[in-house]
């Protein structure tokens, strides 16, 4: 079978995506799919693969697969791509429109200039802060903020925030110092997040400015993950680190994201997306 497909990125978080406006792909191939285009080796080498369908209750759809194949929730850097992608191949035709995930829907403002979209602006929706809807285990209270977390000998301090998909969020003193290799895959597997988790370390270095490094459930380190951007401001309001209503620029590997949790609760996420290549992946069943 002869699969289309266009490879774009997010801060360097890249994903085959595949375009069911334009091609019809069985969904049960979707994660095997998924697993054989993110091989670097025998594949084309990807953090996972998005599926662009059309929606009913939207005027686009996603699906996320992780590089195992695994269906994610939300992806805050496909959402960008998923909006440039759409814009630019006149899938839609306004700046501003809705995106449906596994998890919510979604608003994108995407202005673009001769066709060609440059920064995307996606309302986020509300952080999820209750324990048990994160989820996390434990005695469910509202928010799980600087928690003592024991891991791997280690005692740490855990703020947990849902973006539709679970994020842990710790804070360190310098970012070239995080455990990310070391605690990232045993944090994500702690039998205290039911659903597996996002792993993130951030570096506070103003009230307006954070490092971030990531291990995400499904892929490990990648480059950028924008629910984790998010989470993270919204963890560094919850301890008293930044407010509520103000810019935060989170610096990941890939690049910057622009965040701002405002006074009406919403999650706004700014940031950039590219198209890498564009060809046909050959797959055998």
């Amino acid at each position: 079978m002869k699969i289309p497909y266009t490879k774009m990125h997010g801060l360097g978080n890249n994903y085959i995506y595949i375009d069911l406006f334009h091609f019809d792909l069985d969904e049960r191939f979707f994660p095997e799919v998924a697993r054989r285009v993110s091989d670097v080796n025998t594949g084309i080498g990807s953090d996972g693969m998005i599926v662009i369908h059309p929606s009913d209750v939207a005027d686009v759809g996603m699906r996320i697969f992780n590089k195992d194949g695994s269906e994610g929730m939300n992806c805050g850097n496909g959402l960008r791509c998923v909006a440039k992608y759409v814009v630019e191949k006149g899938i839609v035709e306004t700046e501003d429109f809705k995106i449906q995930t596994k998890a919510n829907v979604v608003e994108a403002v995407v202005p673009s200039a001769d066709g060609i979209v440059n920064d995307i602006t996606i309302n986020m929706g509300e952080p999820i802060l209750q324990r048990s809807l994160i989820p996390m285990m434990g005695t469910d209270e509202d928010k799980v903020v600087a928690e003592p977390f024991v891991t791997d000998g280690k005692e740490l301090k855990v703020t947990a925030v849902s973006m539709g998909n679970p994020h842990a969020i710790f804070f360190v003193d310098r970012i070239e110092d995080a455990p990310l290799h070391e605690l990232g895959p045993v944090i994500t597997d702690d039998l205290r997040f039911p659903d597996q988790v996002n792993v993130e370390f951030v570096e506070v270095v103003s009230s307006d400015e954070l490092n971030f490094r990531v291990w995400e459930r499904g892929s490990g380190i990648t480059q950028a993950c924008g629910t984790g951007a998010c989470a993270s401001v919204v963890a560094a309001v919850l301890n008293g680190k930044s407010e509520r209503g103000k810019e935060v620029t989170v610096h990941l590997s890939g690049g910057d994201l622009v965040v701002n949790w405002d006074l009406n609760g919403v999650v706004w996420m700014t940031g950039g997306a590219e198209i890498i290549t564009e060809g046909v992946y050959f797959f055998r069943d």
